[in-house]
This record gives C-alpha cells, structure tokens and sequence, in this order.
C-alpha cells in the first residue's frame, strides 16, 4: 500500500468540544494532536476561527499558533484561517510577521472572507465591516504589501510599516468554498486551498481555474494548492462507519440549524436516518472521506488526482479523543509518512 511519494497529509483542527467535555479540553487536545502530527510527519497544522459557538473552541489562530510553535519543532503551523474581513491589514500582518520571527520558516497565513459565525457576531467583530468583495481584495493587497515592506508613494505604505522586520515571511493562502476566492488568490499570486469539508461540489474545477489564472508574485511563482476534507480513518470497516454516521448526524444538524456539540455513541447507536434526512445524506456524501486505511487511501490518491493537488488536508472530528487521535495515526501509516527526525536524519546523511 505505497503512496506516491509526492501527496503530502495536513490537519486542519477546528478544537472541537467533545460531549462532556470543556473548552479547556478541547484546546489541550488541539496541542496534542499537533505534537502528533509532528512526530508522525505531516507537513502543515492548522486552526479555524469560529466565533459565538459552544462546539468549536478556537476563536483567535494567531494566539494558539504561538501556543502550538512552543510545542512542535518541525510541522508548518497555519490559520485555516484568519477572517481577515474582521480585522486591519496591518494587525493580521504584525501577528503573522511576530509568529514567523518566533518560528521562521514554519508559518502559513491562510485567509478567508466568511464570517466564521452569524452576521450579528461579525458585525460586533466589525462594525465598519460590509461584507463586499472589493473590500476583501484591498485589504489582501495591503497585507502583501506589509509584508513585503512596501513604500508606495503617496499611499499608507509610504509611512507604516509591520513589525517586527523579518528574514522570512509567512506563506499566504486563501481559503475558499465556492471558488469565487481562489479568482482573488490567482490574481495576486497566493496559494490556494479549497474547503471540501464544507462544499463537496465544484472543487477541481475552481483549482483548475486558480492554475489557469494564476500570476506569479514575488512571493510564489508557481500556483499552489491544497483541498481540504473531513477524513475518518480507522482499524475497521464497522468502526469506520461507526464514525462516519456520527459525522454525518452532525452534518444533517448543521443543515437545519441545530448547533449542538457533535453526538455521543449512545446518541449514534439510537438514531434512525429518517427519508428526509436521505437526502442530506447524499448532499453531504462527498464531503466526507471515511474507511480503513486501504479504503481511505485510495480514496485520497483518487481526490488528489482529480484536483491535481499533492497535499490533502484531513479534518478529523470524533466524539471520542482517542478515536480521532487514531485516524490519523493510521492515516500517516497508510500513507507512510516519514518522522520528522527520520526526515533530519535523512537530511543530514545526504
């Protein structure tokens, strides 16, 4: 079961707060799977902002990255992502420059327009905030031109600059769930990541797209790109879709409008898939990566080559910690990831 030495695995965490347990909880377990997937090989880590939600603990990336860069040693810690229409250009560059002077050559700065939360939390966020698409791309441009140090005439740039000065830089990316967002990150030459996870229709087309488009910049000269998935890897098949309907449960809550913490395995165990919730189940279907690690496997070769990607992103939610722990165990096996000290090893034999 050998994987192409060229698809690399991600996680991208959201600090799901598990039934019974606390914020608290599910922010430690986010440090211990990001020591994990550092030992285990995974290239990037990164975290959500969510915000007014009692399932979803991490509402401010940029604080639990530092948090996280003090825990790990060799994995790409990231924002999946900053919403950055809730905030100023200048302060997400000034986080994002200190995280990348904290640990150089490990930061991704992944952006996205979505609110991360209902439109009354967005506003309290951000009053001036209008929600319009030219707004998000002024404000793309101006942080690339603060991390660049930028000193246009006649503009603020000519006068502020983002501290503190850097050798390197993050590596932007733009998030996106529609496609219309990869359009903005082609244009100014940023790499791209699309959220299967939350739409499971229109991917590789908007990835296709973003390359056609693409413009090198000065910080990338070749598109780059990535697809994100909820991903549930386990031992066996009957466990696998123990997790998977517990996922799609949650999946068909979302969808009327029930925000409630994921569902527990008696939960599970008790509940009937109704003929309306079928159709939810379908919708859903694609949004969701589930099996052993053979299953799972050749599910993933199969996305990465319909993207044309080489790096997918697993988005793994259980109500049991040790259950998600495990998939991605099992998914760095199936995929035979190299340990970060493997890799060093490697390096410094070469």
């Amino acid at each position: 079961m050998s994987a192409s030495p060229k698809l690399r695995l991600n996680v991208l965490d959201q600090s799901p707060i598990r039934p019974g347990a606390t914020p608290r909880q599910a922010l430690l377990e986010t440090v211990e799977l990001a020591k994990l997937a550092d030992r285990l090989g995974y290239t990037r880590f990164w975290v959500s902002e969510h915000h007014n939600t009692n399932t979803l603990a991490g509402s401010t990336p940029e604080v639990l990255l530092a948090h996280l860069g003090n825990h790990t040693r060799h994995i790409r810690l990231g924002s999946g992502g900053i919403m950055l229409p809730h905030y100023s250009a200048l302060k997400v560059a000034e986080n994002f420059r200190m995280l990348e002077s904290l640990f150089p050559g490990r930061i991704d700065l992944g952006m996205g327009r979505a609110p991360g939360a209902d439109r009354l939390t967005a506003y309290a966020l951000n009053p001036a905030n209008q929600f319009n698409e030219k707004d998000f791309v002024e404000q793309l441009m101006d942080l690339q031109a603060y991390l660049r140090d930028e000193k246009v005439p006649d503009t603020i740039h000519e006068r502020v600059m983002a501290i503190p000065q850097s050798a390197t830089a993050p590596e932007l990316w733009i998030l996106s769930s529609s496609g219309q967002s990869g359009l903005f990150a082609a244009h100014l030459g940023m790499a791209f990541s699309f959220a299967q996870f939350i739409n499971g229709t229109g991917g590789p087309q908007a990835v296709r797209t973003y390359r056609e488009r693409f413009r090198p910049s000065l910080e990338l000269a070749e598109p780059l790109a990535n697809v994100a998935v909820f991903t549930l890897c386990a031992d066996t098949e009957e466990k696998a879709d123990e997790l998977r309907k517990a996922m799609d449960m949650q999946l068909i809550r979302f969808n009327r409008g029930e925000f409630r913490t994921f569902p527990s395995a008696e939960e599970v165990r008790s509940y009937q898939f109704t003929a309306e919730d079928q159709a939810h189940l379908l919708h859903n279907r694609a949004r969701v990566v589930s099996g052993t690690p053979a299953q799972v496997h050749a599910q993933f070769t199969q996305m990465a080559a319909e993207y044309g990607v080489d790096e997918i992103t697993a988005v793994t939610i259980t109500a049991d910690f040790e259950d998600r722990r495990r998939s991605y165990e099992l998914l760095a096996e199936a995929f035979e990831l190299a340990p970060a000290g493997d890799v060093a090893v490697a390096q410094a034999a070469w």
